[in-house]
């Protein structure tokens, strides 16, 4: 069985989580998970699509950097499904589709993954570099405190008996967000 997962860091981003649900839907996926997360929180729908994995599928995405941020992580789940009996697909590899039942398939999504952690350092490091020189300006003001303005509204929301993880996710603002503003910390 084909199993597809697609993933976006922000919900602004509804048409590149369309056009990876349509993308998995033509590549023959049966079950399809999908999330609207940055790659660095608790994905449950990944690991939901994970744990539905059994011997002899595939795990499909469109591309590397919606299922792992690093190559560490990327071998992490490829050795949950080796261990699991199952494959992963990427769909958009270079141009290519590659998969993880063959050697040679394997050797490119290593490379590959090595190239994608790559790009993504050089591009913080130059988005760090481009912090500083804005600093050192005194032009940068950083992003707004956008958890802060709906602090009211997390509070609401906690009285009405919401889980932070339901909150977070209606607000659009992080978990920890949600706890400081129930705890009133940085109001």
């Amino acid at each position: 069985m084909l199993i597809g997962y697609a993933r976006t860091s922000t919900t602004e981003q509804e048409a590149g989580l369309q056009a990876q649900l349509r993308d998995l839907k033509e590549a023959g996926c049966e079950e399809v998970y999908s999330e609207q997360i940055s790659s660095v929180d608790v994905r449950a729908q990944l690991r939901e699509a994970l744990t539905f994995t059994r011997k002899g599928d595939t795990l499909v995405v469109t591309k590397v950097d919606r299922l792992a941020r690093s190559t560490v992580g990327l071998w992490e789940i490829v050795k949950e499904l080796d261990e699991k009996g199952a494959a992963l697909r990427v769909l958009n590899l270079g141009g290519e589709t590659v998969d993880t039942k063959s050697a040679t398939g394997r050797l490119i999504l290593n490379i590959f993954a090595g190239f994608a952690q790559f790009e993504r350092e050089m591009m913080l490091e130059r988005q760090r570099e481009g912090i500083a020189k804005a600093k050192a300006e005194g032009v940068y003001k950083g992003r707004k405190p956008t958890a802060r303005a709906k602090a009211d509204e997390v509070r609401k929301m906690h009285a009405e008996g919401k889980t932070p993880t339901e909150i977070a996710r209606a607000l659009g603002i992080g978990r920890g967000s949600v706890y400081r503003a129930i705890e009133g910390v940085g109001a």
